[in-house]
């Protein structure tokens, strides 16, 4: 990431044209609703403390860029590309990201409400104390997803491919598809404590 000084202040959200390339430039306060960034690259940018309401940023692409206690609901980031990006401290609602791509990004801090993975490649992917409700990772295709001081609420698995998913360091509420996890970590007590749920998923009674 270059310095602050380096990167040029972009508080206009209008964009000109599609597929518009945008390199070190630094969004600040900048408000995105109903902004349309469909195709367009980001390289070396960053968003800060800007709003991204309804914002449309489909098949966008994210390289070595930042995102700081930005805000938003319904953020649309299907079939986009994330590489060495970081997201902290952000506020986020209704992010459709289906089919994207993420590879050495780490969210970090922060809530996010109803986060559509579903079908999503992730390699190296990091969450970090943050809390997330509603995670949909359904026939998604992961190599190496962690989860660190996080809280996992009502998240989805199934159909997917899920090598070094690391689950062991996040609280699960009631999550939905533990059958079809396979390849992931869990630690001991979570196998415990999510037992009954694994059983009426298999359909099996327990009995005291």
């Amino acid at each position: 990431m270059p310095s602050a000084a380096d990167q040029t202040v972009f508080r206009d959200a209008a964009f000109a044209a599609r597929e518009e390339h945008h390199d070190a430039v630094r969004f600040e306060g900048t408000d995105f609703t109903g902004a349309h960034a469909e195709g367009h690259s980001f390289l070396e940018c960053s968003l800060l403390g800007g709003t991204l309401d309804d914002a449309h940023l489909e098949g966008s692409r994210w390289s070595e860029s930042e995102w700081q206690r930005v805000g938003g609901v319904s953020v649309s980031l299907v079939e986009a590309s994330l590489v060495e990006t970081t997201i902290e401290g952000c506020r986020l609602a209704a992010v459709s990201a289906w089919g994207s791509s993420w590879r050495d990004v780490t969210v970090r801090g922060g809530k996010v409400d109803f986060l559509n993975l579903r079908g999503a490649r992730l390699k190296d992917v990091a969450f970090v104390d943050c809390v997330v409700v509603d995670l949909d990772l359904q026939e998604a295709t992961v190599d190496g997803l962690t989860f660190e001081g996080c809280t996992l609420v009502q998240p989805a698995f199934g159909r997917g491919r899920y090598a070094r998913l690391d689950l062991s360091g996040a609280t699960l509420r009631a999550p939905v598809g533990l059958t079809g996890m396979r390849g992931a970590m869990l630690s001991r007590p979570q196998v415990i404590d999510l037992a009954d749920a694994f059983a009426a998923e298999l359909g099996i009674d327990v009995r005291d």
